[in-house]
């Protein structure tokens, strides 16, 4: 990605108090977004560039200052341009859960426990101001699956049988998710910071924050793309959350079937960052996301999206293990 320093910047971080700070470009994320550490004698921040018009800031300012109002740890603004897309941030460090846990992997309970306890606390609170996350906008989301990964692998299938498994599946669930509660929608471990302890837990990339079921921040973290999360510990941080939330009988089978949306979902979209987007990296994470989904189908209330796949995407396509051969090659 394209790691200029933005031409509005310079005015921008004068004005805040930063100028002649050391810049430090940051690797970016899957969007068109870009990251600029920022450092001086007396303490570093965060500059984002979320250029328009493909980029807008204000739903980053909105949750930010939400989750900051309710006891969340998201990183304070310290200054904004809107129409610019720039937005000066407070610094959570630069040592991720993710990081953490690959140097430390004896902690991965503890730090998984914390990041659950976040969940539990951020459920107990009302709503956000946010749209409510509607089984069209959860079809969306799985349709992409079908519109990157299928046809990439030569399959063209049936979108009305598609939709028809899928509204059966996840019809149930849309009753037991009101009135809902702030879902954050990409909480897992590369979006966690450890500035402060491991109980010190900042949240990073909410800006599509929803209102919808509890599960699926839970399911998120626990079957991370980017990550193998022990199955003993996505287990008993199940529990821990169901135990300690009073969640329904039914929380369960619904993070089950959340986890198949959300991971259809993300093998459409690390296609698509590699076909549109020429970020052909995320193709390696395609086998540990299969390996999950097909974890999901095999509950007994994923029925009729399992056969869905049963019946379009041959086994060779959903190997797990990622010997694909050349199916990716690029």
């Amino acid at each position: 990605m394209e790691m200029t320093f933005p031409d509005a910047a310079p005015p921008f971080l004068a004005d805040a108090g930063w100028a002649g700070a050391a810049i430090e470009p940051i690797p970016g994320d899957a969007s068109a977004r870009r990251y600029f550490r920022l450092r001086r004698e007396n303490g570093t921040a965060m500059l984002m560039h979320a250029p328009p018009p493909g980029e807008d800031p204000e739903p980053f300012l909105r949750a930010a200052r939400w989750l900051d109002a309710n006891g969340l740890r998201a990183p304070q603004i310290l200054a904004e341009d809107t129409g610019a897309g720039l937005v000066l941030l407070q610094d959570f460090g630069e040592v991720r859960m993710r990081e953490y846990l690959d140097a430390w992997p004896q902690d991965e309970r503890e730090v998984y426990a914390h990041a659950v306890d976040a969940l539990i606390q951020l459920h107990q609170l009302p709503p956000g101001p946010f749209t409510q996350y509607s089984l069209a906008e959860y079809q969306r989301e799985a349709r992409l699956f079908i519109d990157w990964f299928c046809p990439v692998q030569g399959l063209y299938v049936d979108l009305k049988s598609w939709t028809e498994a899928w509204e059966e599946v996840l019809g149930p669930l849309l009753a037991r998710q009101r009135p809902g509660v702030t879902v954050l929608r990409d909480y897992h471990a590369e979006n966690i910071m450890l500035d402060g302890g491991l109980d010190r837990q900042g949240l990073l990339d909410f800006q599509d924050a929803l209102v919808g079921h509890p599960a699926y921040d839970l399911v998120s973290l626990l079957q991370d793309a980017r990550r193998d999360v022990d199955p003993v510990t996505e287990r008993a941080m199940l529990e821990h959350y169901i135990t300690q939330s009073g969640a329904g009988p039914h929380f369960a089978e619904d993070y089950a079937r959340l986890g198949a949306q959300r991971n259809a979902k993300i093998i459409g979209i690390f296609v698509r960052l590699w076909q549109r987007d020429g970020k052909p990296r995320y193709l390696d994470y395609i086998p540990r996301v299969w390996a999950l989904l097909e974890r999901d189908l095999a509950h007994p209330a994923l029925a009729p999206v399992a056969r869905w796949f049963d019946a379009h995407v041959p086994a060779a396509l959903r190997d797990p293990t990622g010997r694909l051969g050349g199916t990716f090659a690029v």
